[in-house]
């Protein structure tokens, strides 16, 4: 039994559910690791289904916000079965998201970190003379005092784990050009040894910061090219640190979860296609 359904098994068995559920696909394969014997949609033309409630269909609606799900419900073309297989989907993409994300942002910092405590100190974030925007000073201060209040010692490592990722995305904002030029271009270079330049981070990071955000509050991301992004994620990680970026490799699931002909989205009357490029 899978979320309060039977595996179906038999042409006898399938044939009473296609008489049951008229248009909906069954599928009988293992979906994503997991033995589905639920319906799901076709993605572009694809055979392969997302497992999700039919039974629950309106409870499902009611623990969503209107708002959040009138999304998924346009994307749908007005199908609300639909679009519950839509949102299904955007749950296991940001899911699957997860992991190239955390190695990009521990490897961000961690190299960061690295390289500023062996030129000036173990607290280089306290020092005035480094940090020039005021909006970091705030999220020092603020990482010191959650420390404390959790009676916990304000060490470097503790202070640079409770540091936000918008802290550190910030270190490569044009304000630290001088600083990358002597000091920040050797947390990473290319895979071919060659020197990277502030802006070859500062670009994709602006945007990849925006994504981690949107997965970390549950929202929509499908409208995402979420493909060119995961590349991204996965290069920016290998100049940063090799060794992480195999790690991620070995375990991130997103090459598998993301559908192999990619998903169509309605919007404002027109279908477009959500490509695996």
């Amino acid at each position: 039994m899978i979320l309060g359904l039977p595996l179906i098994h038999g042409g006898a068995a399938r044939q009473a559910l296609e008489r049951n559920y008229p248009g909906r696909m069954l599928a009988q394969r293992r979906y994503r690791g997991v033995r589905a014997g639920v319906w799901g949609p076709r993605l572009a033309g694809s055979s392969a289904s997302l497992p999700i409630v039919t039974s629950s269909q309106q409870g499902l609606e009611n623990a969503l916000s209107l708002e959040r799900f009138t999304r998924y419900v346009k994307w749908a073309g007005g199908d609300r079965a639909r679009a519950l297989e839509l949102y299904s989907l955007n749950t296991k993409l940001s899911e699957a998201l997860y992991t190239p994300l955390q190695g990009l942002e521990l490897a961000l910092r961690n190299r960061i970190h690295t390289v500023m405590s062996a030129s000036h100190s173990p607290y280089w974030f306290q020092d005035s003379s480094v940090m020039c925007l005021q909006k970091q000073q705030k999220q020092v201060e603020q990482a010191f005092d959650d420390l404390v209040r959790q009676k916990k010692q304000p060490t470097p490592g503790g202070v640079v784990a409770a540091l936000t990722f918008s802290f550190w995305t910030s270190m490569l904002a044009r304000e630290y050009e001088e600083l990358w030029r002597r000091t920040l271009h050797a947390i990473a270079t290319k895979q071919n040894g060659a020197n990277l330049e502030r802006k070859d981070f500062a670009r994709p990071l602006t945007q990849i910061r925006l994504l981690r955000n949107r997965v970390a509050h549950h929202e929509p991301i499908l409208y995402w090219r979420l493909p060119h992004w995961h590349r991204e994620m996965l290069t920016l990680t290998s100049w940063l640190s090799p060794s992480v970026a195999g790690w991620c490799h070995s375990v991130e699931r997103f090459t598998a979860v993301y559908p192999k002909k990619g998903y169509r989205l309605c919007e404002d009357g027109r279908e477009s296609l959500a490509t695996a490029s």
